[in-house]
């Protein structure tokens, strides 16, 4: 027995046979109880080591899910001057990676999402839901897979800011199917013509706003023959459906491009200086990349001298082009992959790729013009990501395909490849959050 062989290892003291039998009798079961606290003492130090360890490999690797539990669920220091997917840890680069098989899809579906809207549920309207099964792996780390509450605890009592077209537009729905299944927000507000909305998330105290802007800066339609000719753009004049709600706003998401493959009048100081797209034969003709680098340069530099905006992170999500093959939305043009693209099927060498460096280039600028300021600044880059999926568009499985009118390979169908933004947008608060 256990207390036998430690009473035979106890020292010979100078006691009668009777008295030290009393002593073994009282003393032997305390020391018995002493060895084993003592090991369980040494055990639970050792199990503490190794966790502490396991949890530093995971950090420095890249960011895992199980880390994003252990996060205060009102963290507030979101706001490096570094804040970009781009830089979530040494060797790891959200922005360069593959696309792997997921069996187990998005964390909703068409049927489960409550705020689904109509036009973007592919599902419904026939598509093969083949391109659901498919999640970003970026090179050398893992990004978490979405967790809503971990998103909404990090933005408990903040404000969120989605700026841009109508592509912004397909983030914000992304993002309220990603939440909705942690809570279902309320519409607090939306314009006569649905552009503005704001939602509310009550038990979190999270608003998310969407507000739109065709070019970022002030933008007037030119009307001919009762339609839309061109855009005459204000390359010097932040656009002021955006600008004058952006006081208050804790995180602000800038993004755009698409309309500038469209006629543009460029204005600036209120003088006409040349146009893209146009047929005028006395006008300089612009590139789209000037006219772009331009108005991300007004938008980015009114934000950092906003008086108003102290605290604000703004990040900009880089370009997303279209897939359109054989045309276009009128004339036939299609979409119809039926899995993802790899990198040897994309050009880094056209337009698109040129527009997300250019993005990236301002972003840099105004960091090192600002540097130290009260206003912070991040990218989300998704554009290579998202240049190998042709096959999450709704292409004709859409309402307006029903009226003979177009195929859609601009925006995309939901659940899809657009909810990994909100992956890169909750991996790079993350982040920020544990460094």
């Amino acid at each position: 027995m256990v207390p036998a062989l430690i009473s035979s290892y106890m020292p010979k003291l100078p006691y009668s046979n009777l008295e030290w039998g009393v002593i073994q009798k009282k003393v032997g079961p305390f020391l018995w109880l002493m060895v084993i606290s003592t090991i369980l003492v040494l055990f639970v130090m050792d199990s503490s080591t190794r966790f502490s360890s396991s949890v530093a490999v995971s950090h420095s690797g890249g960011l895992k899910q199980g880390s994003a539990r252990s996060l205060p669920a009102n963290d507030t220091d979101a706001t490096s001057p570094e804040l970009s997917s781009g830089d979530i840890g040494e060797v790891c680069d959200i922005s360069e990676g593959k696309w792997v098989e997921e069996p187990r899809g998005s964390i909703y579906t068409n049927t489960t999402c409550p705020t689904m809207p109509d036009i973007k549920n592919c599902g419904k309207y026939g598509k093969d839901q083949s391109y659901v099964y498919w999640r970003w792996q970026p090179k050398g780390c893992d990004i978490p897979r979405f967790e809503p509450e971990t998103f909404l605890g990090m933005v408990r009592g903040k404000k969120m800011a989605v700026i841009g077209d109508s592509l912004a537009r397909d983030h914000v729905e992304s993002l309220l199917c990603l939440l909705s299944q942690a809570e279902i927000p309320s519409i607090t507000f939306r314009d006569e013509i649905d552009k503005c909305v704001t939602w509310n998330f009550p038990e979190h105290n999270f608003t998310l706003m969407v507000l739109w802007t065709e070019y970022i800066v002030e933008t007037i339609p030119r009307i001919e023959n009762g339609t839309v000719a061109s855009y005459e753009i204000h390359l010097d004049k932040a656009s002021r459906n955006w600008t004058e709600k952006l006081p208050g706003v804790d995180y602000a998401i800038l993004s755009g491009g698409n309309w500038f493959f469209r006629a543009v009048h460029l204005y600036e100081g209120g003088k006409l200086i040349g146009c893209i797209n146009c047929w005028e034969q006395n006008l300089t003709r612009y590139e789209v990349t000037y006219a772009i680098r331009r108005v991300v340069r007004t938008g980015l530099q009114f934000i950092s001298t906003c008086k108003e905006c102290e605290g604000l992170t703004t990040f900009l999500r880089t370009y997303t082009p279209s897939h359109f093959q054989n045309g276009s939305w009128f004339d036939g043009g299609y979409c119809n992959r039926t899995s993802p693209l790899d990198e040897s099927q994309i050009r880094l060498t056209d337009v698109a790729w040129e527009i997300r460096n250019i993005q990236r280039e301002e972003i840099a600028r105004v960091r090192e013009n600002h540097r130290g300021g009260k206003v912070k600044f991040g990218v989300l880059d998704i554009t290579k990501a998202i240049m190998m999926r042709a096959d999450g568009h709704p292409e004709g499985h859409w309402t307006k395909r029903a009226e003979g009118r177009a195929n859609d390979c601009l925006h995309w169908c939901l659940p899809g490849p657009v909810d990994m933004w909100s992956d890169v947008l909750l991996a790079t608060l993350m982040k920020n959050s544990l460094s």
